[in-house]
């Protein structure tokens, strides 16, 4: 093997060297920022791309791995990503030590800006988060902090994203991992919590009892009503079987002394009156000798004229 051999060989393998270094495979949702000498240049997408080598090269940005390190790198991902920061100490407005743990879902959208606008993007987005959730988290007491997630989350993305449009990062959502107050303070919550439910439950029994004492003097009530209108519907019932007793019976005199009125009246010079009245004088004198214990009677002196009319019609039957 000749020496020109040798030298074709070795510029052979070179400009292979070279090739290969200059051939950069970009996957999908990555992309690299390509330098000409020290200046932006272009910005590859994915796919099989050719820079030159030497006069040209990937601009590296630091990433923050799974793990949490932060590293260099020379592909941008342009997914979704997940920073979960560590608990922090955040005082609230009512002067009360808690800790909080934040999700921050965030994305590239402009890669050149994450590479040249800011350092070191992960951490400023960490202390931003940080210190945006101290001052957001320090304008309210803590009673207002542990139920108003939502109001926390839709603040602390508004302020990042104006901080972020300058570094090309869109945050998409800020969630509230944990919110852990005081250890003396859970302990009043606790017993607050309690204290509101025995309240409630006071409450609701007596509501109860209420309702109870109500239904229960509405049923008095509603049974008084029903017992006087019986006793109303028996005392008419009473009335009409007495009125109606009354009227047959009146009816069944008026039919007997008609009929007794009829038989004096065939017999002359008998009065039919003098013969009714004489019956009425015999059955008072009944009733007089039966109540009184002595056995006197005392008849007044118009009733001996009775009676004796009384003799004279008994007479008068004897010869008809």
């Amino acid at each position: 093997m000749t020496a020109t051999t040798i030298i074709l060989l070795i510029l052979v393998f070179l400009v292979l060297m070279y090739v290969l270094r200059g051939i950069k495979i970009v996957s999908q949702s990555e992309t690299i920022i390509v330098e000409r000498l020290g200046r932006y240049n272009r910005t590859l997408q994915a796919g099989i791309n050719v820079i030159l080598p030497i006069v040209e090269r990937a601009k590296e940005t630091t990433a923050r791995m799974p793990s949490g390190a932060v590293r260099m790198v020379s592909r941008i991902d342009m997914r979704e990503q997940v920073y979960d920061f560590d608990k922090q100490s955040v005082i609230t407005k009512d002067n009360v030590m808690t800790e909080i743990n934040a999700l921050l879902y965030f994305q590239v959208v402009d890669p050149v800006k994450s590479v040249y606008e800011i350092k070191n993007l992960p951490m400023a987005i960490e202390k931003l988060t940080q210190t945006t959730l101290r001052n957001v988290v320090g304008e309210m007491e803590l009673d207002e902090t542990l139920t108003s997630r939502d109001t926390i989350n839709s603040k602390l993305r508004s302020v990042l994203d104006d901080a972020n449009i300058k570094w090309g990062v869109k945050v998409n959502r800020v969630e509230l991992q944990d919110i852990t107050p005081p250890e003396r303070i859970r302990f009043a919550m606790e017993k607050q919590m309690q204290a509101e439910r025995d309240r409630r439950a006071e409450i609701l029994k007596a509501e109860g009892e209420k309702q109870s004492a109500i239904l229960k003097s509405e049923g008095e009530k509603m049974a008084e009503i029903n017992a006087a209108e019986a006793e109303k519907q028996a005392r008419i019932l009473t009335a009409e079987g007495q009125a109606k007793a009354q009227v047959l019976q009146a009816e069944a005199e008026a039919q007997a002394i008609k009929q007794v009125a009829d038989s004096v009246a065939a017999i002359k010079g008998a009065d039919p009156v003098n013969y009714l009245l004489a019956i009425k004088y015999i059955d008072g004198l009944k009733e007089m000798a039966a109540g009184n214990q002595n056995k006197t009677v005392y008849i007044p002196y118009e009733a001996t004229g009775v009676l004796g009319s009384l003799g004279t019609l008994k007479e008068m039957f004897n010869k008809a």
